[in-house]
């Protein structure tokens, strides 16, 4: 298993590539923007992307969906209560930052449980509502794709349309703090930490 973190678009937002070092069959998790960067990345190194991976349908994680498709064929994934917000800008809050932000349609549409094969490497779907009513988390192996779930000591906005402050902690505490301490967390935003640092130390979920 191998990760590239890349920090993309103009609010920073973390796009990982997630690769099987076997087979190099990639997928590309929240591609917010920079597709002329994620695109060398791929190239360099020589991965097949497999999916782009959405954990959720605002303007910043979906930016560059359309660009990096077009470049490698991959199917976009999403959970369907965010689906809508590929196509709309103002859905997906761009319209209101006043650069109107679309993605092609999804292709594919993401459940509870649902298993994503990377290669060798499995990525299953973690339904985790709160920050938008479609959120996901992708857990790996000792990893976790937590979107804008969890951050290093903070959680993710509830104040956007669709946002929901007690469903974001009961989809934390319920799907996230049941993973155990040595699990590294790779958010949407800022830098990676764990879940056991985050059990002890955020002040959201203690």
């Amino acid at each position: 298993m191998g990760i590239v973190r890349m920090e993309v678009g103009p609010l920073g937002t973390n796009c990982y590539i997630f690769y099987c070092n076997a087979t190099m069959q990639a997928a590309v998790i929240d591609p917010g923007g920079s597709a002329p960067e994620i695109i060398k990345v791929i190239n360099d190194k020589h991965l097949e992307v497999a999916a782009i991976i959405n954990t959720h349908g605002h303007a910043d994680h979906i930016g560059a969906n359309s660009k990096i498709k077009k470049a490698t064929g991959a199917p976009i994934y999403i959970h369907p209560n965010d689906a809508a917000m590929l196509t709309s800008a103002r859905l997906n809050l761009s319209a209101f930052m006043g650069n109107d932000v679309t993605s092609d349609p999804a292709d594919h549409l993401l459940q509870e449980k649902d298993t994503i094969r990377i290669g060798k490497s499995t990525l299953t779907v973690l339904f985790t509502p709160g920050h938008t009513p479609g959120g996901i988390c992708l857990q790996g192996d000792s990893v976790i794709f937590s979107g804008d779930t969890l951050f290093a000591e903070s959680v993710g906005r509830t104040d956007l349309p669709g946002g929901s402050g007690k469903q974001l902690i009961n989809s934390i505490q319920d799907k996230l703090m049941i993973l155990p301490d040595e699990y590294k967390v790779l958010p949407g935003h800022g830098p990676e930490t764990s879940i056991g640092w985050e059990r002890k130390m955020n002040p959201f979920i203690r």
